[in-house]
């Protein structure tokens, strides 16, 4: 997509894209098969395998990790939803029955929920996360209820009472002096 276009343009344009690339995955893995299998009891099947329904929601996963990993959530959600929606409409319509419809809002609405939940589950996952919650990105204010930075600390030693190292050298204290910050406040009094 072009960068020049304003996010929204690039999100339409990516959930029609979308559409059409799962209408051409259900035209290429379900759409060929009408004819439903009869077995030796009489009972039907079909019209589609269990081989091609997996090999259908197999090649959705690619192009809803792509859309969903990049700062778009809903594009795969409507995208993919759209797209098995109409094709389903379109493959079933033919039906005599009439009940092509209660099969299309099942895809609907079984498509909605799993793409949704794929998409968040994408997000939370791709999410770079830090001590304080996820990372802020550039340009971005300290996160809500951020805690201030600590101080800096002056004199190079060592902050732990008794272990009298410096910070900068890594060696002890130097004769005559204190064995670190907190020392002279530990040290006994004189009355």
């Amino acid at each position: 997509m072009h960068k020049n276009l304003p996010d929204p343009a690039r999100q339409v344009i990516a959930t029609f894209a979308l559409a059409a690339l799962t209408a051409g995955a259900w035209a290429g893995w379900l759409g060929w098969d009408q004819r439903r299998d009869v077995h030796p009891d009489g009972s039907t099947t079909g019209p589609y395998e269990a081989w091609q329904v997996i090999g259908l929601v197999l090649t959705l996963l690619a192009p809803l990790y792509w859309a969903a990993t990049r700062r778009h959530p809903a594009v795969p959600v409507v995208g993919i939803t759209a797209g098995l929606t109409v094709a389903a409409f379109y493959d079933w319509s033919d039906d005599a029955s009439g009940l092509f419809m209660v099969g299309v809002t099942m895809v609907l609405a079984g498509s909605l929920a799993v793409t949704s939940a794929l998409s968040a589950v994408l997000v939370s996952v791709r999410t770079p996360r830090g001590p304080g919650g996820p990372a802020r990105r550039w340009g971005a204010g300290p996160p809500a209820g951020a805690l201030p930075p600590l101080p800096e600390r002056t004199g190079g030693r060592s902050p732990v009472p008794g272990s009298g190292l410096d910070s900068r050298t890594g060696k002890g204290p130097r004769a005559g002096r204190s064995g670190g910050t907190l020392a002279p406040a530990m040290a006994p009094h004189a009355p």
